[in-house]
């Protein structure tokens, strides 16, 4: 990849229209929201948190029992934009946001929400699986809080991000690794889950592998979500028939297809630079040049100014 194209990539901004990073946090919040309004609306009519628990907020939370799962099969993907209460909320966004902004940097903004339903959903099988099977675990299922919450999903991106750069520096002054987050996201998560709730830790950690295993296929040529951005283009084509979408070209060099490290320090080579460093060596001598100062010369001698 040349100079000329890393400067020209184009970054994704936060607020741009179509953002998936974005989307996904708007979704999260507005779900909260609505839940929270629901509530208020109980509170005033004299109704207890628990009825609201058991009328409304069930309806949305994944349940341990196979036969309420069978009377609500949708909250295999509403539970893992259901939050409780809005210090999680904050939470889950904040680490969302994170390695979100990171993982879309790397791969562009069609791979975050297909690891984002791909993780949880990985996380609600297991955990379906776990408290059903497991003897130990089965005796108390219908003792089991449903689960909530987007930690499977937030796990599949945090591993999905880390598997891609694990050296990638978030704080370069600090110099700290990405792996490095993620390992205190981890232990965060996990300790935060309790010892009574194993189909959680489950979850959690089937969304991780589901993470590693997207990222694994992304990187030997099989996009497993692209099946969604194809669904999405053809149901935006039906409506737009004037704007028709067009897939994106093989040639299009994203870091997932790269064999250039993300966060390796490249200087933008300028004629200004140049010459600021040949005067420097008219007046003090080669010697006088730092390594990063050779290296851009040596650079500059390769690239088209």
């Amino acid at each position: 990849m040349s100079i000329l194209q890393q400067n020209n990539r184009k970054k994704i901004l936060l607020g741009e229209d179509g953002n998936s990073l974005l989307l996904l946090i708007v979704v999260n919040v507005l779900v909260f929201i609505f839940l929270s309004f629901i509530k208020i609306v109980y509170l005033v009519n004299n109704s207890t948190v628990g009825t609201f628990e058991a009328q409304v907020l069930q309806l949305l939370s994944l349940p341990a029992q196979p036969a309420v799962f069978a009377t609500r099969p949708w909250t295999l993907l509403s539970y893992m934009f259901t939050h409780i209460g809005l210090w999680e909320l904050i939470s889950s966004m904040l680490w969302l946001w994170g390695f979100g902004y990171i993982f879309q940097s790397l791969t562009g903004n069609k791979k975050l929400i297909p690891v984002y339903l791909y993780g949880g959903l990985a996380g609600s099988v297991i955990f379906l699986l776990t408290v059903n099977l497991i003897p130990v675990l089965k005796e108390n299922v219908n003792s089991v809080f449903p689960m909530s919450g987007a930690g499977p999903s937030l796990m599949a991106i945090a591993i999905a991000t880390t598997s891609l750069a694990p050296r990638y520096r978030i704080f370069p002054m600090l110099n700290i690794p990405l792996w490095v987050l993620t390992a205190i996201f981890i232990i965060f998560r996990l300790g935060t889950v309790g010892a009574g709730n194993a189909g959680q830790a489950a979850a959690l950690v089937a969304g991780g592998l589901m993470g590693y295993v997207f990222v694994w296929q992304l990187q030997k040529g099989n996009d497993w979500g692209q099946w969604m951005s194809d669904l999405v283009n053809w149901v935006d084509d039906l409506f737009n028939p004037q704007k028709k979408h067009v897939k994106d070209s093989p040639s299009k060099q994203l870091f997932y297809k790269s064999n250039q490290k993300p966060f390796k320090k490249t200087p933008h080579v300028t004629q200004q630079r140049v010459d600021d460093l040949l005067d420097k060596i008219n007046t003090k001598g080669y010697h006088a040049l730092t390594e990063d100062e050779k290296e851009f010369l040596k650079k500059a001698s390769r690239e088209e100014l």
